[in-house]
């Protein structure tokens, strides 16, 4: 089967090769500008983790955007002849294509949903009027990109194409080389494959050149909670005839030989009226070139949050990951502070940036604890955030999009995160949010955001693989590690009959391991095993159209066989013994697929996906920790790279990423907790800026890619007896020092 697919996506790929190079233009080429690179900046790669093999891209994009911003504005790409049906990478951008169908101004980052993709834009020569602008070729060497800016040149509009933005605003400039009237299309329809848009209107003022368009987004997850409006307002800076449409608007320029005309759109999800103070407060008077290098300062701020001693190539796979965990969560407020609420209202928060985007169910397991340590402003923001949604919703999300509850994945992975943020001293309020906890595990609230089977999960001890929920070995385990988070959180705030409660709870994991199989599998209500066919993933069920696999999420047996974060010492004892887990783990580490995106995951190590991230982790628990020096730095050399398909999977927020920002650095975050494992760094030393105005400093000698094992590791200059950091360690600052050996 592999072979077969292989072949399958090598055909794909060929052809859509083949008419790139028939269609890309012929011999017309365009020097692109040379835009200054930060010293930060000039290491990332915006490109990476865009393409490979479809549904093992890292479903990221190139699209310009301010840290942490509103708008994301990039290229909308297609198949040949700008085919757009088939999903191959959902952040709209897909590096196998070569048609571009034009620049929206939002998308996620990583994730397996299509969402927003409003406003799209696209420069055309000559376009008839009625007519919308068609899909055109390009070659990448004809594109470039880095923070904060994408620029591409498309030969069959003579036109040179560059994106920057701010946080709310998407800047586009469009310089034209050909005689032939110059026209940009406007669609106030547009939203990323899947989606549809209602309610679409658009308006023109030609004496200011301004328009006002508004849409009501349907995509994968807006679409869930009854769609989402957004509102857009944009200007441009040269004298055109605006040909209006249904649902777009060509602006049309005539001769601009030699010129560029700059479109500016400000986009809000409260109003029109907001767009337009979006697009006049943060870009009213600035030349594109001033916007674009305001957002590059921004990004070279926060990318310098960790200095790097390191060869190139790592300082390249390292800063473009640290880049990629930080375009989302996504800022949704206007620049006077509201936003639109999960309640359909439209709130003012006060103190904090209200943020949207958060794939928690992934993020929950390092993300976060990343922001803790160098965007602690973003943290909070996102604690905060999440209070309000529940205020306003009724319960903690599990996956916010935009202003609604997605209900993607499953259970409750905000638990994890307030948990660890309360241990780790973020300041919110716990008890509020501890109450909100409770009310979602012990399945209170009705909703699509509750426990599936929250009532028999605690009647049972576990879910019932035949009460007709999907995944009940793996909401078992996730519901387990959720309730150990509870637990830690009722610890901390004093309330100890609680923290029992759901200490005990969180042991539930126990009640489908199987001894003799030594697996958790499904259980049944009479206590009976359900299937258990360890090597085989539940993709096949999508495949194959069946239902044999669903007690597994996203994965095979084998890959929740370690899913316990929150007991690994317990974990380890079902073992039977420390050998016995060693080698098990060692065996599946080595059962990983042979390449970085392969077509087939298998059912061995999979960085690329969550339920087992953490798990070269766990030999520490079993007394190996030259096993996970050894598969920790495998991971980091043959798992990541500066490449189309240098992710192993969907980057999800940045998780991915952020695995990576963390392991090469040589200490990893115990997610619901305050420790850090530590592991085999593959840098020669780096000096994170904590915000209380202390330091980490990591040094590392004798570092190279045969010395990966770890002779001694120092805190502060003291030997260290177990493999471990505490957070109040880090956060007092201090010096992690390792000597490497072979």
């Amino acid at each position: 089967m592999r072979q077969v697919l292989r072949a399958f996506i090598s055909l794909l790929v060929c052809f859509e090769l083949l008419f790139g190079a028939l269609f890309a233009g012929g011999s017309v080429r365009a020097e692109l500008p040379d835009v200054p690179a930060g010293a930060y900046g000039q290491y990332v790669d915006p490109f990476t983790g865009t393409g490979g093999v479809p549904w093992m891209c890292g479903m990221v994009s190139p699209a310009a955007s301010a840290p942490f911003g509103c708008v994301r504005v990039g290229p909308d790409t297609g198949a040949v002849g700008g085919v757009s049906k088939i999903k191959l990478n959902t952040s709209g951008y897909y590096y196998g294509h070569r048609h571009i169908r034009g620049f929206s101004c939002g998308r996620l980052s990583g994730t397996g949903a299509q969402d927003y993709g409003m406003f799209r834009v696209m420069p055309a020569l000559g376009l008839r009027k009625g007519k919308q602008a068609p899909a055109l070729p390009f070659l990448h060497a004809q594109e470039q990109a880095s923070p904060g800016y994408y620029a591409v040149y498309l030969p069959g509009a003579a036109c040179l194409c560059e994106m920057t933005a701010a946080t709310r605003t998407a800047v586009q400039r469009y310089t034209f080389r050909s005689a032939k009237d110059a026209v940009l299309y406007i669609d106030a329809a547009a939203q990323l494959p899947g989606g549809r848009a209602k309610n679409v209107s658009v308006s023109v003022d030609s004496e200011s050149r301004t328009m006002t368009m508004q849409a009501t987004l349907f995509g994968t997850f807006a679409g869930r909670y009854g769609g989402l409006t957004v509102y857009g307002c944009g200007a441009w800076d040269a004298p055109c005839e605006a040909d209006i449409q249904a649902d777009g608007v060509q602006l049309r320029f005539g001769n601009l030989r030699g010129k560029s005309v700059t479109l500016r759109i400000g986009v809000s999800f409260t109003s029109a009226e907001a767009a337009a103070e979006n697009l006049r407060a943060e870009t009213d008077g600035k030349e594109f070139d001033a916007v674009r290098a305001e957002t590059a300062a921004l990004w070279e701020t926060r990318l310098s949050s960790i200095r790097l001693d390191a060869d190139e190539e790592t300082k390249h796979v390292f800063y473009t990951a640290l880049y990629h965990t930080m375009l989302m969560p996504t800022d949704f407020t206007d620049t006077d502070g509201r936003y639109l609420g999960f309640d359909g209202a439209v709130h003012d928060p006060g103190d904090y940036t209200y943020r949207t985007d958060m794939s928690l169910w992934d993020t929950a397991r390092n993300v976060h604890a990343l922001y803790t340590l160098i965007s602690p402003d973003v943290q909070h923001d996102c604690l905060e955030s999440l209070l309000e949604m529940a205020r306003e919703g009724g319960v903690l999300p599990r996956w916010p999009m935009g202003a609604g509850y997605s209900g993607s994945m499953f259970g409750n992975p905000a638990d994890v995160v307030f948990a660890e943020s309360l241990l780790k001293g973020v300041p919110f309020d716990a008890e509020e949010a501890y109450a909100f906890m409770k009310k979602s595990s012990d399945g209170v609230h009705e909703g699509a955001v509750d426990r599936d089977g929250a009532e028999l999960y605690n009647a049972y001890g576990y879910l019932p693989d035949d009460a007709g929920y999907d995944y009940s070995v793996s909401k078992t385990l996730e519901y387990s590690w959720e309730d150990a988070a509870l637990a830690a959180m009722a610890q901390a705030l004093g309330h100890d009959d609680e923290a029992a409660y759901y200490a005990a709870r969180s042991q539930n994991y126990k009640n489908i391991w199987d001894d003799e199989t030594q697996f958790f599998r499904p259980r049944n209500r009479d206590g009976s095993w359900g299937r258990l066919i360890p090597r085989v993933t539940s993709f096949f069920d999508d495949v194959f159209g069946t239902d044999v696999f669903r007690a597994y999420c996203e994965g095979s047996a084998r890959q929740w066989q370690f899913g316990t974060t929150q007991d690994p010492d317990a974990l380890v004892e079902l073992f039977g013994s420390d050998e016995t887990f060693a080698r098990t783990l060692d065996r599946f580490m080595r059962d990983a697929a042979p390449r970085r995106g392969d077509v087939n995951p298998g059912s061995g190590f999979w960085i690329g996906n969550q339920h087992d991230i953490h798990t070269p982790y766990l030999f520490l628990h079993a007394g190996r920790a030259d096993l996970t020096q050894k598969w920790v730095r495998w991971t980091l050399r043959e798992r990541f790279a500066i490449a189309p398909d240098g992710l192993d999977g969907n980057d999800d927020g940045g998780t991915l990423s952020a695995w990576y920002v963390f392991s090469a650095m040589g200490f990893y975050p115990i997610a619901g907790t305050d420790r850090y494992w530590i592991g085999s760094p593959c840098i020669d030393g780096a000096t994170l800026r904590l915000d209380n105005g202390k330091t980490l400093t990591v040094r590392v000698n004798n570092q190279d890619k045969d010395h990966f094992y770890v002779q001694s590791v120092t805190w502060n200059g003291e030997s260290m007896t177990e493999m471990f950091l505490t957070h109040a360690q880090i956060a007092a600052g201090g010096e992690l020092t390792f000597t490497m050996t072979k």
